[in-house]
């Protein structure tokens, strides 16, 4: 087994060699801006010892702990009010690469960009270099750490979630010390850990199983609603890997959620070629789709439609396809052009159902939009098998997987109007047998969490076996606690 060990960086006794501030600082997620906390201490710790070190000292001064990576989620799990802050983003190393067993291991705050670059360039002479099997979409710059923690999952169309990737990870408890979690050796809590939040310990050394590199061809195609189910089965039974539905989201065409652009992905002979010159949207077009979402969803829909159906045929890398820049700073222009009483984001909500049910879920959502005069900014459809690993599974069987993106407006009026739109689309999904994804907000109500996740009472009560004294706490985990404590 040859094992290409990298440099280790020496502990140099400073409890933080990363920026460090031990005074008050205002933290607040990326994407919706609704979680703006306040932390007593914030800190960029390098190494394992550091991060053992930190967990100890809030130990010892009766702090809690909260984590972050690249700060996507925004659900309030990465910060807690009054909390010592442990921000991962400088811990980020490749750590060992196995060419025999196509693994890999990283800290946990490496970002899949950063990681699939090291990876390119490491087996650039290779004739069969590895890859990564999936990320999730909509962002790049979020952690390997942050995407176990969320179980995130991409867009293969017949991948478990994030969980059937990872080999083993290191967590440092809330004692300090580190132990090492896999499916045989501390299996509940390798269970537990991935997809729980942050509440169990800092997942430090992630080892990733990688699959071979390989060139994909994709193809593109309009597709009503009715006939999707059906056409995810024949590609996959075609050999197709990778796929996702983007439907139109104009609420004042006759066919609002009815069609969308089909883009599915199929291996390519070795000798394929990756042109150059492939058509892609320029960042400044992705800026003016932005726009258009906002503005003319009609036109962009079909600015959007007729750009993918022209990439039909292009070749890809298998990890390349799979990036796609987060768009920042244009929430103040759509804001302005709305003449928006305040101001506002996008948030995320992802819904689940039996794959064959896809259709009722977005006709019954689509009602429940209308309805409420919801703004659904943005929509797609991705495809996961079930997760027979964790403790807290979303993917309970093959399940079609509603993304929605809703703009929401930051005051009383907007927050509360929201919280009933999700708390609707989320009570559709249900009545189909379905579930929804814990990580995007904290809106859905006790019975909701009950019926989509029934073990989450057990969750809580076995993050304090775990964690007694509440070392590892958010205000995703505070909520949850007082929702099932009354």
């Amino acid at each position: 087994m040859r094992i290409l060990r990298l440099a280790i960086v020496c502990w140099v006794g400073a409890v933080s060699c990363g920026p460090a501030r031990q005074d008050p600082v205002s933290l607040n997620d990326i994407h919706s801006r609704l979680n703006r906390t306040t932390v007593a201490e914030y800190h960029e710790p390098r190494t394992n010892s550091e991060i053992a070190s930190l967990v100890l000292r809030a130990a010892e001064t009766g702090r809690s702990v909260s984590l972050s990576g690249g700060r996507h989620s925004m659900g309030g799990q990465q910060f807690g009010e009054g909390t010592l802050h442990i921000s991962l983003s400088r811990y980020n190393r490749v750590v060992a690469f196995d060419e025999q067993r196509g693994q890999v291991t990283v800290e946990s705050g490496i970002q899949w960009p950063d990681l699939m670059a090291w990876l390119v360039e490491h087996q650039k002479d290779k004739p069969r270099p590895w890859g990564i099997r999936q990320k999730q979409s909509g962002a790049d710059k979020i952690s390997v750490g942050g995407s176990l923690s969320a179980n995130a999952h991409g867009r293969g169309l017949s991948f478990k979630p994030l969980v059937g990737d990872v080999e083993a990870f290191e967590l440092i408890g809330a004692d300090g010390r580190t132990v090492r979690c896999d499916r045989t050796q501390n299996r509940e809590l390798f269970g537990l850990a991935i997809g729980g939040y942050g509440l169990f310990g800092v997942i430090t050394e992630v080892t990733l199983r990688l699959v071979p590199r390989i060139k994909v061809e994709r193809r593109v195609e309009l597709l009503k609603l009715d006939d999707l189910p059906g056409r995810v089965a024949k590609r996959i039974e075609e050999g197709f890997l990778y796929g996702d539905f983007q439907f139109k989201t104009d609420e004042t065409a006759a066919d609002f959620l009815e069609v969308g652009v089909f883009s599915c992905y199929r291996p390519a002979p070795t000798d394929a070629v990756i042109r150059e010159d492939r058509k892609a949207l320029t960042s400044r077009q992705w800026d003016e789709l932005y726009r258009l979402a906002h503005l003319d969803k009609a036109r962009g829909f079909q600015v959007y439609a007729a750009h993918y159906l022209t990439t039909d045929g292009q070749v890809y890398w298998s990890d390349a396809h799979q990036m796609s820049d987060y768009i920042e700073g244009q929430d103040e222009l759509i804001d302005r052009a709305t003449k928006a009483r305040a101001p506002g984001s996008l948030m995320i909500t992802e819904l689940y159902v039996p794959r064959p049910r896809l259709p009722e879920l977005l006709r019954g959502a689509g009602a429940r939009l209308l309805e409420r005069k919801a703004n659904l900014v943005y929509g797609t459809v991705r495809f996961i098998e079930k997760d027979d690993e964790t403790f807290l599974p979303w993917a309970k069987e093959s399940f079609a997987c509603v993304v929605m993106n809703l703009r929401v407006t930051h005051d009383d009026e907007g927050l509360a109007a929201a919280r009933l739109q999700f708390q609707d689309l989320i009570d559709v999904a249900l009545s189909l047998g379905g579930s929804y994804f814990l990580t995007y907000h904290r809106w859905a109500r006790k019975d909701q969490v009950l019926k989509a996740y029934p073990r989450f009472p057990e969750f809580l009560a076995l993050k304090r076996k775990y964690d007694p004294e509440e070392r590892f706490q958010s205000e995703w985990y505070r909520h949850y606690r007082k929702m099932f404590a009354e």
